[in-house]
Protein backbone atom coordinates (compact mmCIF):
# COMPACT_ATOMS: atom_id res chain seq x y z
CA UNK A 1 0.00 0.00 0.00
CA UNK A 2 2.94 2.62 1.04
CA UNK A 3 4.71 1.47 -2.44
CA UNK A 4 1.53 2.35 -4.16
CA UNK A 5 0.75 5.78 -2.88
CA UNK A 6 4.70 6.92 -3.21
CA UNK A 7 4.05 5.82 -6.94
CA UNK A 8 1.46 7.86 -7.11
CA UNK A 9 2.19 10.86 -5.32
CA UNK A 10 5.78 10.88 -7.26
CA UNK A 11 3.74 11.23 -10.79
CA UNK A 12 4.67 13.68 -12.70
CA UNK A 13 0.50 14.69 -12.78
CA UNK A 14 0.40 15.42 -9.04
CA UNK A 15 3.46 17.18 -8.66
CA UNK A 16 2.62 19.14 -11.27
CA UNK A 17 -0.92 19.89 -9.89
CA UNK A 18 0.63 20.76 -6.39
CA UNK A 19 3.14 23.18 -8.00
CA UNK A 20 -0.14 24.91 -9.39
CA UNK A 21 -2.15 25.51 -6.52
CA UNK A 22 0.67 26.39 -4.43
CA UNK A 23 1.00 29.21 -7.22
CA UNK A 24 -2.31 29.94 -7.66
CA UNK A 25 -2.91 30.64 -4.18
CA UNK A 26 0.39 33.16 -4.52
CA UNK A 27 -0.85 34.40 -7.31
CA UNK A 28 -4.38 35.00 -5.34
CA UNK A 29 -2.26 36.67 -2.69
CA UNK A 30 -0.68 39.00 -4.66
CA UNK A 31 -3.57 39.84 -6.97
CA UNK A 32 -5.62 40.61 -3.64
CA UNK A 33 -2.74 42.98 -2.29
CA UNK A 34 -2.73 44.76 -5.60
CA UNK A 35 -6.68 45.03 -5.81
CA UNK A 36 -7.06 46.53 -1.89
CA UNK A 37 -3.90 48.40 -1.32
CA UNK A 38 -3.42 50.09 -5.09
CA UNK A 39 -6.87 49.43 -7.09
CA UNK A 40 -9.75 50.38 -4.61
CA UNK A 41 -8.55 53.58 -3.32
CA UNK A 42 -8.22 54.86 -7.02
CA UNK A 43 -11.56 53.38 -7.48
CA UNK A 44 -12.57 54.78 -4.02
CA UNK A 45 -11.03 58.26 -5.15
CA UNK A 46 -12.76 58.28 -8.16
CA UNK A 47 -16.38 57.88 -6.56
CA UNK A 48 -16.04 60.34 -4.10
CA UNK A 49 -13.30 58.92 -1.52
CA UNK A 50 -15.09 56.32 -0.54
CA UNK A 51 -13.56 52.67 0.86
CA UNK A 52 -15.30 50.18 -1.02
CA UNK A 53 -13.88 47.44 1.77
CA UNK A 54 -15.68 49.06 4.37
CA UNK A 55 -19.19 49.73 2.79
CA UNK A 56 -21.83 47.50 4.54
CA UNK A 57 -25.64 47.44 4.98
CA UNK A 58 -26.25 47.00 9.12
CA UNK A 59 -28.86 44.88 9.98
CA UNK A 60 -28.74 45.75 13.67
CA UNK A 61 -26.41 47.83 15.65
CA UNK A 62 -23.37 45.94 18.04
CA UNK A 63 -23.89 46.28 21.61
CA UNK A 64 -21.33 46.67 23.99
CA UNK A 65 -17.97 46.20 23.67
CA UNK A 66 -15.60 43.35 22.89
CA UNK A 67 -14.62 41.22 25.88
CA UNK A 68 -17.93 42.60 28.01
CA UNK A 69 -20.71 40.16 29.21
CA UNK A 70 -23.54 41.37 27.44
CA UNK A 71 -21.80 42.18 24.27
CA UNK A 72 -23.39 41.92 20.97
CA UNK A 73 -21.43 42.40 17.30
CA UNK A 74 -22.38 44.13 14.91
CA UNK A 75 -24.62 42.61 12.56
CA UNK A 76 -24.13 43.59 8.52
CA UNK A 77 -23.87 42.32 4.94
CA UNK A 78 -20.29 43.81 3.64
CA UNK A 79 -21.05 43.94 0.32
CA UNK A 80 -17.77 46.19 -0.10
CA UNK A 81 -15.41 43.09 0.62
CA UNK A 82 -17.80 41.64 -2.05
CA UNK A 83 -17.21 44.16 -4.76
CA UNK A 84 -13.11 43.42 -3.93
CA UNK A 85 -13.68 40.03 -4.31
CA UNK A 86 -15.71 40.25 -7.67
CA UNK A 87 -12.76 42.53 -8.98
CA UNK A 88 -9.77 39.95 -7.46
CA UNK A 89 -11.65 37.36 -9.59
CA UNK A 90 -11.92 39.78 -12.81
CA UNK A 91 -7.81 40.39 -12.20
CA UNK A 92 -6.71 37.05 -11.82
CA UNK A 93 -9.02 35.35 -14.75
CA UNK A 94 -7.40 38.16 -16.90
CA UNK A 95 -4.19 37.54 -15.59
CA UNK A 96 -4.73 33.43 -16.71
CA UNK A 97 -6.18 34.57 -19.94
CA UNK A 98 -3.08 36.07 -20.79
CA UNK A 99 -0.80 33.47 -19.17
CA UNK A 100 -2.53 30.83 -21.24
CA UNK A 101 -2.15 33.16 -24.63
CA UNK A 102 1.49 33.61 -23.76
CA UNK A 103 2.33 30.09 -23.44
CA UNK A 104 0.75 29.34 -27.11
CA UNK A 105 2.21 32.19 -28.67
CA UNK A 106 5.70 31.04 -27.21
CA UNK A 107 5.26 27.06 -26.95
CA UNK A 108 2.99 26.96 -29.81
CA UNK A 109 -0.24 24.76 -29.62
CA UNK A 110 0.15 21.12 -28.75
CA UNK A 111 0.82 19.02 -31.42
CA UNK A 112 -1.70 15.68 -32.36
CA UNK A 113 -0.56 12.67 -30.55
CA UNK A 114 0.58 9.88 -32.95
CA UNK A 115 -2.97 7.52 -33.40
CA UNK A 116 -3.52 4.70 -31.63
CA UNK A 117 -2.81 1.24 -33.66
CA UNK A 118 -6.15 0.55 -33.69
CA UNK A 119 -7.05 4.14 -34.89
CA UNK A 120 -4.57 3.40 -37.37
CA UNK A 121 -6.28 0.09 -38.49
CA UNK A 122 -9.63 1.73 -38.49
CA UNK A 123 -8.33 4.52 -40.69
CA UNK A 124 -7.49 2.23 -42.91
CA UNK A 125 -10.54 0.15 -42.74
CA UNK A 126 -12.48 3.74 -43.68
CA UNK A 127 -10.33 4.26 -46.58
CA UNK A 128 -10.34 1.06 -47.98
CA UNK A 129 -14.38 1.48 -48.13
CA UNK A 130 -14.19 4.88 -49.39
CA UNK A 131 -12.44 3.38 -52.66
Amino acid sequence: MWKEFKEFILTGNVLDFAIAVILAGAVGLVVTGFVNDIIMPIVGEAAGGYDFGDLKYVLSEGVGAEGDANYKPTNAIRYGKWFNTIINLLIIGFVLFMMGKAKIKFMGAAPDPDPTPDQALLTEIRDALKK
